[in-house]
């Protein structure tokens, strides 16, 4: 018996959960630094909530991970269908909270739908891209269906309204099918729409609010004390970190309250800020690792479906951490983005905790199930 746990542990491929779990560690100290002074606010036990979220979704991830991976293939469109209902849902009846319309409460269980749509998303184009002929390059008309699988579920999270989710889905869509393989022509067709597209969304189909962002990235001091205030507190944090930062607690961005949202959407910020340049390179090369993980794993599994799904979870941890990263140094404009398993979340944590147990089922398949 013993020597068959031996062997199990073995075969069993624990560099996703434990990628995981060390990310998860900087991120969960990082959360308690940046808001043990906030008492005041209640903000003080954020962290032992999100030990709590952690945990389920490591359970989550082992739980899927002893699936075989043509489950998932077998019921991606119930997942998409699923997840896609729940978005529906939260247009209908979602609560409204900082301007948007973007959960569903049920009793005590707060959840964010759009968060799982893009991992609904992944399964269903992973499943699609598999049944037509995997080995073909698309063309223009090979991206309707595909297009409209992801543009019905991007234009319902847009309207909550949630623009950086939606566009997110749009930004997995891409890497998915720039790896199934594009026809030059169907490139260039696609940069033209893209750019006419984005005049026109700019000019009729932003809010006020939402082109202000553009502005403030442009030049955030034209409105220092209002629409370019986040971005400029969020690059003070990072220049005061310099080499070696301030040292764990010692963020005076996050004590004194200069830069809000500092334990979701700007913990990067917090933790250059008391971590300096060498502190944030180390968080980043925790990033890489998983990544390259990721991509080895894509390019060394036989089934084309296994392969099409890790690079959709990769693209949603990449896209993820690129523009969360990027925003909170001023190289794109603010958005509504977590940085994955640093920023306080409980839907997030899950959807990340989802794609981490499909990694893992998919690199064990190969000891496990063929």
């Amino acid at each position: 018996m013993n020597q068959t746990i031996i062997q199990f542990l073995k075969r069993y491929d624990f560099s996703f959960i434990g990628s995981m779990a060390a990310i998860f560690l900087v991120g969960v100290l990082n959360l308690y630094s940046s808001t043990h002074a906030d008492v005041a606010a209640g903000l003080d036990a954020l962290y032992k909530s999100q030990i709590g979220w952690f945990f389920l979704s490591v359970c989550v991830a082992i739980g899927i991970s002893f699936l075989n991976p043509k489950t998932f293939e077998r019921f991606s469109y119930v997942g998409y269908v699923g997840t896609l209902f729940l978005v529906f849902l939260v247009l209908l009846m979602g609560k409204v909270g900082m301007g948007a319309q973007r959960w569903l409460v049920l009793g005590p269980i707060r959840m964010q739908p759009s968060e799982f749509m893009k991992m609904g998303l992944v399964l269903a184009l992973a499943r699609y891209f598999t049944k037509v002929n995997p080995e073909r390059q698309l063309g223009f008309k090979d991206l309707i269906v595909p297009g409209l699988i992801m543009g019905i579920p991007a234009v319902m999270v847009i309207i909550q309204p949630d623009l950086g989710t939606g566009m997110l889905l749009v930004f997995i869509f891409s890497l998915m099918i720039f790896y199934k393989r594009l026809k030059w022509r169907t490139i260039t067709t696609l940069g033209v729409i893209a750019v006419v597209s984005g005049v026109l969304m700019y000019n009729f189909g932003l809010r006020e609010y939402q082109r202000k962002r553009i502005h403030t990235f442009i030049d955030p001091y034209e409105d220092a004390k209002g629409s370019g205030y986040n971005a400029i507190q969020s690059e003070i944090a990072i220049g005061s970190g310099r080499l070696f930062g301030k040292g764990f607690k010692n963020s005076s961005q996050a004590s004194l309250n200069y830069l809000p949202e500092n334990h979701t959407d700007f913990v990067f910020a917090i933790f250059n800020e008391e971590h300096g340049f060498f502190g944030s390179v180390f968080l980043i090369i925790l990033y890489l690792v998983f990544f390259m993980r990721l991509i080895w794993l894509a390019t060394s599994v036989q089934r084309f479906y296994d392969s099409v799904l890790v690079v959709g979870i990769m693209a949603i941890f990449f896209w993820h951490t690129f523009i969360n990263m990027a925003m909170v140094s001023g190289l794109l404009p603010i958005v509504g983005i977590p940085l994955p398993l640093m920023s306080y979340g409980g839907s997030s944590m899950l959807t990340f905790g989802v794609g981490v147990g499909m990694a893992t089922s998919v690199s064990n398949s190969r000891n496990f199930f063929n």
